[in-house]
């Protein structure tokens, strides 16, 4: 049963068989490499917004129930490494990508929360969410998918704990400092509310990144089925000892969210990449991204922008050889 659920809800094996009957339809053959970058572009784009549509509208009502302001307060009393592992649970259910968790992280930080909790938020948003664990086993598998997020909560709980121990507070832009934190009144929201509240959520993350899904698609259909496997291994594959590290500097100018990346990766992952090569990859798309880069440089200072880097590269650095090596 369990093995149906996962190919045929997870997968959606029987969409790829859809797919590859409209594409005979037209009178390709889906042995023909123009064929199956056809199918492979149909079938994942139509799962994607499936899945990008369900995973939003759920996340968005589960968001309703924790607005800013409710946040700041159950974020407000913890201190410490309890706060970090908060933070970071609470950045599972917030914005798909890292440029639209930085306002929120300004709200928190305006708001007088411990900066380790922010940053522990700010780490596990972009990188770490329900629609990463639904999207992933969709593609590689439960197992994948349940180590990609403990260690991503786990790098955004000891980033966070790192950041508070060094006592950086003065790193933060002083017109941030001198913002005051709004003391909105938190209404209790009728269900009708909370549905309609997902929904102009699907709407609006899914009119901000159907553009990056498209070209995410289109990579991974040229990868998939244009560029030699060959080739691909001696980049990335097991025999390049510096395959993690490439991945990892090839991902981080790349602005796109989790939405985005899954179908580069699993075309990289169809041609022998590593999974832990992957995960260095996916983890430095959604969470060091240049444009967010730049966006969080005018939240804080130098010093601590490098500090950040410094520990999300670490970080991921270490996950991806300790997961090239382990027998997954």
């Amino acid at each position: 049963m369990w093995n149906w659920v996962s190919d045929q809800v997870f997968k959606m094996l029987w969409l790829n068989e859809l797919a590859g009957k409209l594409v005979e339809l037209v009178g390709l053959s889906l042995k023909s490499r123009l064929g199956s970058s056809l199918q492979f572009f149909i079938f994942d784009t139509i799962k994607i917004f499936i899945l990008l549509s369900v995973l939003i509208f759920t996340m968005g009502v589960i968001q309703s129930f924790f607005p800013p302001e409710k946040t700041k307060v159950l974020l407000g009393g913890l201190k410490g490494w309890k706060g970090n592992i908060l933070g970071a649970l609470l950045g599972t259910i917030t914005p798909f990508c890292s440029c639209s968790s930085i306002p929120i992280f300004i709200g928190f930080t305006t708001a007088g929360l411990p900066l380790g909790v922010t940053f522990s938020f700010l780490i596990s948003s972009p990188m770490v969410d329900i629609a990463s664990i639904i999207l992933l086993m969709s593609f590689f598998g439960v197992k994948v998918a349940l180590l990609y997020v403990a260690v991503g909560l786990v790098l955004a709980v000891v980033g966070g704990t790192i950041i508070d121990k060094l006592g950086m507070e003065d790193e933060i832009q002083d017109y941030i400092k001198k913002m005051e934190a709004s003391a909105a009144f938190v209404e209790e929201l009728a269900w009708k509310d909370r549905v309609r509240f997902g929904l102009d959520q699907v709407k609006e993350v899914a009119g901000k990144v159907w553009p990056y899904v498209i070209i995410g698609v289109g990579i991974g259909a040229a990868i998939h089925n244009w560029i030699p496997q060959s080739f691909i291994q001696n980049v990335l594959g097991e025999g390049n000892p510096f395959a993690v590290v490439l991945a990892t500097l090839i991902g981080a100018p790349i602005y796109a969210d989790i939405f985005g990346v899954l179908p580069i990766a699993e075309a990289l992952f169809s041609k022998g990449v590593p999974i832990g090569t992957l995960m260095a990859f996916m983890m430095s798309v959604t969470t060091l991204s240049l444009p967010s880069m730049i966006m969080l440089s005018k939240v804080v200072k130098p010093k601590l922008l490098g500090v950040f880097i410094g520990i999300c590269l670490v970080g991921i650095l270490m996950i991806g050889f300790a997961f090239n090596v382990l027998p997954i």
